[in-house]
């Protein structure tokens, strides 16, 4: 069994096998950087080229799966890089023929959720703590946005991206953000049993049956996410608010908002 890792500044790849692991090695909490979009990024597209890996797991580690992207790369100068390179990645964990799987421990916001939903299928610990808190920065989730209700519904969705509000892996479990809740000591027997199976199968079998699985999904998350980005850069990106909103954040203040 033929086994390889390589480690970035800020992602680890690992491959043993037909198992891959992708690691964020950016501690404490994993924020989400152009540098770890680029290393996802090109970790994803190395393991797409290797026929024999079946599966991928996502992983922050124990302490964290992702806070999210970097607030201090909201600001108009830079927005439109950061969403281009983070839905970049988005897009190829979604389109990834291999079986992609998070593991989520602890905190698990923002980018980071939105990270994980786009993955096959979700481990979390039941305490995890989950949200996409961007409305609360004056910003949305646009992943969320174009994908979120197909998953936990229309009411749900709605609910969860216009209140900001925090939830459990529990709760991410019961809504169909997750396969699976379980407490800490016990996720990583849950995952293998998972694993157990698919690292029997076909990898070639397993990638086309995930093609044809998303044949309409896919079409979906393209048209949706673009319209999502254009929104935010040509509308939301034009208000006052959302330059109030993260220069509070970088300020560590309540925002004042005006509602223009």
């Amino acid at each position: 069994m033929r086994s390889a890792s390589e480690t970035g500044k800020h992602v680890a790849l690992e491959t043993n096998g037909a198992l891959a692991r992708l690691t964020l090695t950016h501690p404490p909490l994993n924020v989400i950087g152009v540098q770890m979009m680029d290393e996802l990024l090109e970790a994803l597209h190395r393991l797409e080229q290797q026929r024999e890996i079946s599966a991928v797991i996502l992983s922050g580690g124990e302490r964290a799966f992702s806070a999210g992207v970097d607030v201090a790369i909201h600001t108009p100068d830079k927005v439109q890089i950061m969403l281009q390179k983070f839905h970049g990645v988005i897009l190829a964990l979604a389109k990834c023929s291999k079986i992609t799987i998070a593991e989520v421990h602890r905190v698990c916001l923002g980018g980071g959720a939105e990270l994980a939903m786009v993955c096959d299928m979700v481990f979390t610990t039941d305490k995890s703590k989950w949200g996409f808190p961007e409305i609360l920065l004056g910003c949305y989730p646009p992943v969320a946005c174009a994908a979120l209700a197909a998953l936990v519904g229309q009411k749900r969705a709605a609910d969860l991206i216009f209140t900001g509000r925090g939830f459990s892996g529990e709760e991410a479990a019961q809504w169909g953000l997750a396969n699976e809740a379980n407490p800490e000591a016990e996720l990583p027997q849950a995952l293998q049993a998972t694993l157990d199976y698919l690292l029997k199968l076909s990898p070639a079998a397993l990638a086309v049956a995930k093609k044809a699985f998303y044949a309409w999904d896919s079409f979906h998350l393209d048209k949706g996410l673009a319209r999502a980005e254009k929104i935010y850069l040509k509308d939301l990106m034009q208000t006052e608010d959302v330059k109030e909103g993260i220069t509070a954040w970088t300020e560590k203040r309540k925002p004042v908002w005006k509602g223009k």
